[in-house]
């Protein structure tokens, strides 16, 4: 199929900032994210899983993409990126730190007059 230049460079454009691409299995329509048709996407992604270069995963309707190492070095020669740039789903992400609570001397949750208080017996 031939897919307009301007769109496919769009598609792999998005493909090699996010690392993914999800299109949903409907040909007549505008796909969400970009401003081309939906059947451009999934026939461009097609052609880049028969090369190796995109791992494809169907799932209720709609196509998950996924870029392999070796379609990421064909997209960075294909769109001229140099080689320090990597997609989002290559970075690092900063593994937050969780916050530890730490419980009062005693062992015992409730203290004074809001704790645990015994019955009085009549």
């Amino acid at each position: 199929m031939i897919i307009p230049k301007a769109d496919r460079r769009q598609i792999y454009m998005t493909l090699f900032k996010d690392g993914v691409l999800v299109a949903k299995k409907d040909f007549e329509i505008q796909h969400d994210e970009l401003a081309t048709k939906n059947l451009y996407v999934i026939k461009a992604m097609q052609s880049l899983t028969s090369k190796g270069f995109v791992k494809t995963q169907f799932s209720w309707q709609y196509y998950y993409y996924t870029l392999t190492d070796e379609g990421l070095d064909f997209l960075r020669e294909f769109l001229g990126v140099p080689e320090g740039i990597v997609p989002q789903t290559l970075m690092e992400q900063p593994i937050p730190q969780r916050q530890q609570n730490f419980r009062r001397e005693g062992g015992r949750r409730f203290d004074g007059d809001n704790g645990y208080r015994k019955r009085n017996r009549d």
